[in-house]
């Protein structure tokens, strides 16, 4: 597309240009529209932890006077007010901002008293603005109070017709009271809620002492504090480590409680749940797993649907959901049998269920400099006290400036009353009598201006008592308020007390105790019973799979499709794992107990993991877990390690063999318990003995090591461990005949040497060489 040239805006920012290019007003475009969304919209201040709807609505009803004390209006008043006034948006957005400040399941300390349906924990939307009413609630005038007081900043509203607060001079840190979650351009915030009272103390804290360390903080504010109660299992040093990068995730489960009922019987209720969790998700989670679906592009259900279904059937009876005007949340699980264990019973609905779930925090907000950035919670306590300071500190200049302005009207006043008569006199006989009382008594303008718009009853003699009185209390204010401005101590000590104040009227011990417990626990697992006994894996070259029970079967036996033949047989047992590797590197995992059984074909090993686009299945392994590995490539490179390190809950898998480009795996080796070296076989006949400790252990996978020197275009064609037994070297030879020869002891060292090297030509040639250790009893896993 050619770029088109747009008429000279004179009003630009690109003045001296004759024309703008399509690809530069769309960057300057994009760039305005990210700046409004991320400044305008998404991201709450550090310094009042509010979106600008939300700081919009909450100034509108105070200035419609819809205190807590109020009686409450229509919601859809207070809409049009922040439409019409200050947030020329859509009505619904500036209602659904308003219905979740009124939400205490979405917020800490909601900061609407909502009257009516304002929707449910379970998602059920709120009834429309008509319908419910809204005021402010008591906590709301931490916010609020001083914002009359010269506290903030006022900007003019989207017409200029009237002005607004650019800021709420918070008293608390509300971005961490309530929390705050939103999408912008580019970035995302999910700041969670906290505890008042633990947020008060470490403000207060890092306040006395600016240089405290995070886990002092920690101690004093452990964590977050959800709405809706639950658990966050997550350790410690995880939580910690959130805190300081500004971003992470949390392990939060439901907490519970059992019902013991007639009988023995006995129940689960769910009494609390994550963030982000409803009855409704519960209760729809449990009936796809005991009323699963065919999955698109499946003609049936997937074993792994068929094995969840039944494990979970068979430990639960029924469940409902009780919650109501009661219990908020009140979850009922029953099992199948009295007989089960509770303990399993709770492992098997946290693992399946998001009554056990993640919760992101990502601590982007912006700053008092006006930039949005992820912040740790030093840095979000920091810049709120910084904040909180200057805030106080206006607001004592305002009072003071009032004080003055007092102090110097009482003055004029006084002089007033001591010269009544002469007063009168001037005001009688002057044409002009405000420069003359000007000149007559040395006022100023402000005082000669005072004195005419006195009443007659305020020049009583009681009157001049109480002048006395009040200019006492103020000259007193005054020196307090000069010396808070100019002592830095005399201030902390204020704000201290201020927020203290607050946290004991705002949050009692006894009236609002924490609601998410902080306690470290074992992730649920979904862990499926498998008898223990032995099974041999039964792998086709075209991929197919499938086991039969016990060991010892003749592999002449084994019938496969059509232009398919055998792969390979694993010995091994129930409770061992298949490990597929892809021409990729990745390695996939599908447990044993998993594999259809049976005298059928089995299925493809591509149902059973899902390969990344242009890969292919490149060999397969089933075996225990213990089972020490050597993985090798076509390069010549290789390393040691064991099955259960390349083992993936993911059925995607997981990267483990790193692969330069035209490189790829070889068949993966068993080492078994007496394989003290390591057999190399180039393509050009070569073989080399490496002693096994040469060679790398790598249990995150990678490159490995350099195993025999290739020739240019030359590739290794296997690497296998080798015992005292020494190896079958097999192969066609003259005639095209199958030809084998044992390698053992005194045959073997002449191509014994280090790591690296080019090894020795074989004495025997053969086409299509194959090397296999020497076996008196095959160990289990091997093929």
């Amino acid at each position: 597309m050619e770029q088109q040239d747009i008429p000279f805006d004179p009003g630009s920012p690109d003045g001296g240009a004759d024309s703008l290019t399509l690809a530069h007003y769309a960057e300057r475009a994009y760039l305005d529209y990210a700046i409004s969304v991320v400044k305008g919209r998404a991201l709450p201040e550090v310094a009042d932890g509010q979106k600008p709807v939300q700081r919009r609505i909450l100034y509108a009803m105070h200035e419609m006077g819809l205190r807590a004390d109020a009686k409450p209006v229509k919601s859809a008043r207070v809409v049009g007010d922040v439409l019409g006034k200050f947030h020329p948006h859509g009505d619904q957005s500036a209602y659904d901002a308003l219905v979740r400040l009124a939400q205490d399941f979405s917020l800490r300390y909601p900061l609407i008293d909502g009257q009516g349906n304002f929707g449910s924990r379970d998602g059920d939307g709120a009834a429309a603005m008509r319908y419910t009413e809204a005021r402010l609630t008591p906590i709301s005038r931490l916010l609020l109070d001083e914002i009359d007081e010269g506290t903030v900043d006022f900007v003019p509203n989207y017409d200029g017709s009237m002005e607004e607060p650019r800021l709420m001079p918070a008293r608390l840190p509300f971005v961490l009271l309530n929390g705050a979650s939103g999408i912008a351009v580019g970035m995302a915030t999910e700041v969670p809620p906290h505890n008042l009272r633990e947020v008060a103390a470490a403000t207060v804290a890092m306040i006395r002492n600016p240089n405290i360390t995070l886990a002092e903080l920690l101690a004093l504010m452990p964590g977050p504090d959800y709405p809706g109660g639950g658990q966050i299992i997550s350790p410690a040093s995880d939580i910690a480590a959130i805190y300081e990068n500004g971003r992470g995730s949390l392990k939060v489960r439901a907490r519970w409680i059992i019902e013991d009922m007639a009988r023995g019987q006995w129940q689960l209720v769910v009494t609390e749940l994550p963030p982000s969790t409803s009855a409704q998700k519960v209760l729809e989670e449990i009936e796809e797993i005991t009323n699963p679906k065919v999955r698109a592009g499946k003609k049936s259900l997937t074993p792994e649907q068929l094995q969840l279904k039944q494990g979970m059937l068979a430990v639960l009876d029924a469940v409902r959901d009780e919650s109501g005007k009661d219990a908020p949340v009140r979850l009922v699980f029953e099992p199948k049998s009295k007989n089960i264990e509770q303990q399993e019973f709770i492992q098997t609905l946290l693992a399946h269920t998001s009554l056990e779930s993640g919760a992101s925090i990502n601590l982007v907000m912006i700053g008092t400099d006006g930039r949005p950035r992820q912040k740790g919670l030093a840095e979000i306590l920091r810049e709120w006290i910084a904040f909180r300071f200057a805030t106080v500190t206006r607001r004592t200049r305002h009072r003071l400036g009032k004080v003055e302005d007092r102090i110097h009207i009482l003055e004029g006043r006084m002089l007033v009353l001591l010269n009544i008569d002469e007063v009168i006199r001037i005001i009688r006989e002057s044409d002009e009598p405000k420069p003359a009382l000007m000149q007559a008594f040395g006022l100023s303008d402000r005082q000669a201006e005072d004195i005419l718009e006195i009443r007659l009853r305020q020049l009583a003699r009681l009157e001049a008592l109480r002048i006395e009185k009040e200019l006492k209390e103020l000259r007193e204010e005054q020196a307090e308020l000069d010396v808070l401005l100019k002592s830095e101590t005399m201030m902390r000590r204020r704000i201290i007390k201020e927020i203290e104040t607050d946290a004991k009227q705002y949050s009692p011990e006894d009236k609002d105790p924490r609601r998410t417990l902080i306690q470290e626990e074992r992730r649920a697992a979904a862990e499926v019973r498998v008898v223990d006994e032995p099974v041999t894996v039964v792998v086709s070259q075209k991929g197919w799979v499938r086991t039969r029970q016990g060991h010892g079967h003749d592999a002449q036996q084994f019938t496969f499709k059509a232009g398919d033949a055998l792969y390979g047989t694993f010995e091994c047992r129930t409770v061992d794992v298949m490990l597929v590797f892809g021409t990729n590197g990745r390695a996939y995992t599908v447990p044993v107990a998993s594999l259809p059984g049976g005298r059928g074909d089995g299925v493809p090993v591509t149902t059973l993991i899902e390969l990344q686009p242009g890969s292919q299945i490149a060999h397969t392994f089933a075996g225990s877990v213990d089972q020490r590995m050597l993985i090798a490539t076509r390069g010549g490179n290789g390393f040691q390690t064991k099955v259960g390190d390349m083992v993936s809950r993911q059925k995607g898998g997981r990267a483990y063999l790193t692969l330069d480009e035209g490189d790829a795996p070889l068949e993966p080796a068993p080492i078994g318990a007496a394989a003290p070296h390591v057999a190399c076989l180039s393509a050009n006949g070569r073989l080399l003995l490496v002693a096994l400790d040469e060679i790398k252990s790598l249990s995150a996978g990678g490159r490995g090591v350099i195993l025999m020197e290739l020739e240019p275009k030359e590739t290794l064609l296997q690497a296998i461990a080798v015992g005292a037994p020494g190896l079958v070297l097999s192969g066609a030879g003259r005639g095209g005949k199958p030809s084998s020869q044992k390698l053992a002891g005194q045959n073997l060292l002449p191509y014994v040497g280090k790591r690296a090297r080019k090894g020795r030509a074989l004495e025997t040639r053969l086409k299509e060489p194959r090397i296999d250790p020497v076996r008196i009893d095959p160990p289990a896993g091997g093929n």
